[in-house]
């Protein structure tokens, strides 16, 4: 009788910290940002042949998308560049993360370019995921893995809100 009676407990105490877990987690859970906020990433990054930096614009068009154009300059091969569009899943609001973290996926179309040759173009898609730790309500670091050549591949960086 005893063993029935532990587990009932058991369940009843499974149960409530399940009600309380998911509550908890979207009462302090919300996406990084919000639809309508902007905010800039910079840093530099690795790919398959050189070290570019780069800079991108995050546009919150959803609680959980983001939208991000961007240009990236290969460090390495100074006559390059490349641009970059950007589109990001966020997943906070889905997994209850804190809003001090933002982990996301997404795909990218990046477009590189070299100076000195008008036939040296090359575009490139790839998916990515990332995660940020914001320090502060505007400030934080973020760590990106893609499976590009050119402007992804892996990329470490501040982002800051605007």
């Amino acid at each position: 009788m005893f063993h029935l009676k532990k587990n009932k407990n058991m369940k009843k105490l499974f149960a409530f910290m399940i009600i309380a877990f998911f509550f908890a987690g979207n009462a302090f859970s919300q996406a990084p940002l919000a639809k309508g906020q902007k905010q800039l990433n910079f840093g530099l990054g690795l790919n398959s042949w050189s070290t570019p930096a780069y800079i991108t614009l995050d546009f919150a068009v959803h609680k959980d998308i983001t939208l991000s154009p961007g240009i990236f300059f290969d460090l390495e091969y100074t006559n390059g560049m490349g641009l970059e569009f950007k589109a990001d899943y966020h997943f906070n609001s889905l997994l209850g993360i804190p809003k001090n973290f933002d982990f996301y996926a997404g795909a990218g179309l990046h477009y590189y370019f070299l100076f000195d040759d008008k036939n040296a173009h090359a575009t490139d898609f790839d998916l990515q995921i990332g995660g940020r730790w914001y320090w502060n309500n505007r400030w934080g670091l973020n760590l990106e893995f893609g499976g590009g050549d050119y402007g992804s591949g892996g990329r470490f960086g501040l982002s800051v809100k605007l």
